[in-house]
């Protein structure tokens, strides 16, 4: 096993593909399928499937990944700070569920940044995709929440991916809704006004019913839409008065003003109306400068 194979495995995980990871090598199709063949016959497992639509990593290749990442980055720290190589670009990602705030710290973090160079990301996408990126180290953070209903499966998961998770802040549920709603202007709202109204929520594909980033996801709704981002979330709700339960931490600086939140009143408040917004990590991972940089914006966003 050479340092070579592992950063081929690497890059055609993040590519999907073998023809695009062999581009961004500079080395020819044929020598990197050739390279990954001999790593996985030395392993005796394969790492890959592939298809005609590309390549995806199988359960073996899942598990060999952070480790393939983690001897990548400690070989080029060393070589950084002994060998006679340039200093690499900065690199950090983070993934998240959809939450303003998490957007807001990265834009913090990216401001004070200082490098001169640096290449970053920030991933809103589904709960499971969260929690498999942050377990490959495509990521170094992600942005999760736990309450009653998926906190023990959850913790189950992330312990089986080596994961940790880190308490931000504890939440009380919240109605978010366009200003021009009928019941807008109510110091509380409780489900049975909600009912005639439909409730919105990000989708999870064919995902267990505890990755929901909603409260109360084992609720009836008489009315329900899926959808997969933010900025269609705040188009339902002024095109159909939508709504949907979140923490009530909305940051008006990239939602704008013509949002608000309202206290979710409930009869025998529902233990799931609660919600420990957190972030996840690998265990006994070292995180960089601008991943701590993150973790400080967040709280600093958060008041914790």
């Amino acid at each position: 096993m050479t340092l070579q194979q592992l950063r081929y495995v690497i890059t055609i995980a993040e590519t999907g593909s073998l023809g695009k990871a062999a581009e961004r090598l500079f080395v020819s199709q044929p020598s990197l399928t050739s390279a990954v063949k001999e790593l996985e016959k030395e392993l005796g497992m394969p790492l890959f499937h592939r298809t005609s639509k590309g390549v995806t990593l199988t359960t073996e290749g899942i598990r060999f990944l952070p480790y393939a990442r983690q001897v990548d980055t400690q070989y080029l720290n060393l070589m950084e700070e002994f060998g006679k190589i340039e200093k690499r670009k900065t690199s950090f990602a983070v993934s998240t569920q959809h939450y303003s705030f998490a957007v807001k710290a990265f834009v913090a973090m990216a401001q004070q940044a200082d490098v001169a160079e640096y290449e970053l990301a920030i991933r809103e996408t589904r709960t499971q995709e969260v929690i498999t990126d942050v377990s490959s180290l495509r990521s170094e953070i992600g942005v999760i929440y736990l309450n009653e209903s998926n906190r023990k499966p959850l913790l189950k998961l992330l312990d089986q991916e080596g994961l940790n998770f880190h308490h931000l802040i504890e939440c009380d549920a919240y109605v978010y809704l366009w200003k021009g709603h009928p019941l807008a202007g109510r110091k509380s709202i409780t489900l049975e006004d909600l009912r005639p109204y439909p409730c919105l929520s990000f989708e999870q594909g064919d995902a267990p019913f505890y990755f929901s980033e909603e409260l109360m996801s084992t609720e009836k709704y008489s009315r329900l839409i899926r959808c997969c981002d933010r900025a269609t979330v705040l188009n339902l709700m002024v095109g159909l008065q939508g709504y949907t339960l979140c923490s009530g931490i909305i940051c008006e600086e990239l939602s704008g003003v013509d949002y608000i939140t309202v206290p979710f009143a409930a009869d025998n408040a529902p233990e799931d109306a609660t919600m420990e917004i957190g972030y996840i990590d690998r265990k006994n991972n070292v995180h960089t400068t601008l991943g701590l940089q993150y973790i400080e914006e967040m709280k600093k966003y958060l008041n914790v």
